[in-house]
């Protein structure tokens, strides 16, 4: 294995996530298989109890890590299913110590931090690259961090294990332009080259991310401080949009420099041109539309936060490139038709609606409201996760005049339409929130309706039947997903959710119209509505799944390619 290191340096959010998987996809277009880690340093054992605005989107795994967002971006960028085991936190190392150390497994030893703490690393990072050419480390945060130091040194660890000639470094920092100023300082990225150099660690190339490109002065001046080579100094300038960034990267030759840096040469020539032709029409669009997402998570202080839905806006991304159609966002605090009704009139400038996941009773009023708008007004809709069972409860409000709500937010409601399932309120009162939501791939049967058409019109129908007959292989794997052995048109989206559609109300409400167009069967053979839509509408549409988390681009997630479409026809 060739392991890559990249830091950060001046700033966290530098775009050390998106460096790493441009690279990932740079030395996979030479032929080799590529796998990225994310380590992140805080004391959390996974990013599951974060709140969005405390650390952007927690993004899913197929097999059900709740993992920081960065991950998303790997997956992205290289069309690869990446596991929970390559999120590697600080919190999770100090457990596993901890518990051999319980259990007698150190044989008597003292257990210090060297070299137990950097040992557990180690393994960790050796392990999550099994199998692969290259494995790409991302380390969280910025350099200078007391955090990082354990990571910093595990990384220095490898590099003497298995040589210089196989461990490379790569320094993602910040040149700011200060106003005043009018210039690009390269001081901060020399003095964060300095104090990378204290771990005895020494960059093979840095990345250098700015408002505009790096000019050959700066090149020098960095050159010229830090003792690396002007050739491995890559301009990183702020461009429209994240996937010309391999392009960028490539106009500087990064993918032949980096296999030299190894000693290694090309499997094959790489191909660009579908790639560029993608990122062409997410830059100049045929036509533009305007899509509103309702939530909640969108500010902190006087800032908005779009990580919080950074899927869901790559989802529509990848759909708009498909489609030649430009999207616009526009970031709606649902909170605010709570305060004022007549701020509903103002969805009428967007030309579809999205209601995102998202947990609690703030806002969510504001979202029902929406949503009615949407329904009665025939403005695309798409729902997700709670967007769905908000639907639900919208339904069973104002077309059978229930007084429903999810019991989420209404324990003692007189129609309980969303519940919480049987499993969860053990969990919930045991207080066991981490990891315990239904959470990864499950399995959904597809109804005859307008949903499953999409999923067969784009493909994604017969992949994931050739996934769910390699899944039954392992039958209790099989179970777990609800893989049912005779049942056709199966699916397989990511969840991240404690409630669901109470069953008890699905024939009632789908004799007064609503259409579940796809269920899961749960072990005890209960059926878990999965999808719904509306007939004679242009596009109401929901699920209880997350598919903006297999939404690639080039592969857009059938859901969102519908709700596009609808949106500009």
């Amino acid at each position: 294995m060739k392991f890559i290191f990249v830091t950060g340096g001046v700033i966290s959010g530098v775009g050390k996530g998106v460096a790493a998987a441009s690279i990932g996809k740079i030395l996979q277009s030479y032929g080799f298989s590529v796998t990225i880690i994310k380590i992140d340093p805080y004391i959390n054992c996974d990013a599951g109890t974060l709140r969005p605005t405390e650390h952007g989107e927690v993004w899913v795994t197929d097999d059900g890590g709740e993992i920081d967002q960065d991950l998303g971006n790997y997956e992205r960028f290289l069309g690869a299913d990446i596991p929970k085991k390559n999120n590697i936190t600080t919190g999770q190392v100090y457990r596993e110590i901890i518990r051999k150390e319980r259990s007698g497994k150190f044989l008597g030893q003292t257990v210090q931090f060297i070299p137990h703490v950097p040992d557990e690393i180690k393994q960790r990072i050796k392990e999550a690259g099994k199998g692969h050419d290259f494995v790409i480390i991302e380390i969280g945060g910025t350099i200078g961090d007391y955090e990082n130091l354990p990571f910093l040194f595990a990384a220095k660890s490898l590099e003497i294990e298995y040589g210089k000639e196989n461990v490379a470094n790569i320094l993602v920092s910040y040149l700011p332009i200060p106003k005043n100023v009018g210039e690009m300082k390269t001081k901060p990225t020399q003095q964060a080259i300095k104090m990378l150099n204290e771990t005895g660690i020494f960059p093979d190339f840095v990345l250098c991310r700015a408002a505009r490109p790096l000019d050959n002065i700066r090149k020098k001046k960095i050159e010229t401080y830090a003792n690396i080579c002007s050739d491995n100094i890559i301009s990183a300038p702020d461009i429209k949009t994240i996937y010309k960034v391999p392009l960028n990267f490539e106009k500087e030759k990064l993918g032949e420099k980096l296999l030299k840096r190894f000693g290694v040469k090309p499997l094959q020539t790489p191909n660009w041109t579908a790639w560029q032709k993608l990122v062409d029409k997410i830059e100049n669009p045929r036509k533009k539309i305007t899509v509103g997402i309702v939530g909640k998570y969108v500010d902190i202080g006087d800032f908005n936060l779009a990580d919080s839905y950074i899927s869901i806006n790559e989802a529509l991304k990848h759909a708009g490139a498909e489609l030649d159609v430009g999207i616009n966002i526009e970031w709606i605090d649902s909170k605010l038709f709570e305060k004022n009704q007549k701020k509903l009139d103002e969805l009428n400038n967007c030309n579809g609606i999205i209601i995102p996941g998202g947990f609690g009773s703030s806002g969510v009023e504001g979202k029902i409201a929406a949503i009615k708008f949407c329904r009665e007004n025939d403005v695309p809709f798409l729902g997700l996760c709670y967007g769905m069972q908000l639907a639900v409860v919208e339904f069973a409000r104002h077309v059978l005049g229930w007084d429903a709500h999810t019991t989420e937010i209404d324990p003692n409601t007189d129609y309980p339409v969303i519940d919480i399932l049987p499993s969860q309120k053990r969990v919930m009162e045991k207080s066991e929130y981490g990891g315990t939501m239904r959470l990864g791939a499950y399995a959904a049967v597809l109804e005859n309706s307008e949903i499953l058409k999409n999923y067969k019109e784009t493909g994604r129908l017969d992949r994931d039947a050739l996934k769910v007959n390699e899944l039954k292989k392992n039958p209790e794997q099989a179970f777990r997903l609800g893989i049912l052995n005779n049942a056709e048109n199966v699916i397989l989206e990511r969840h991240r959710h404690r409630y669901e559609v109470n069953p008890e109300y699905v024939e009632e409400l789908s004799k007064n119209g609503l259409i579940f167009s796809g269920y899961h069967v749960r072990e005890d053979e209960t059926k878990l509505m999965e999808f719904l839509e509306l007939p004679n509408h242009p596009c109401f549409i929901a699920t209880q799944a997350h598919p903006e988390f297999k939404s690639r681009l080039g592969d857009p997630a059938p859901m969102f390619l519908k709700f596009v479409r609808a949106c500009y026809l």
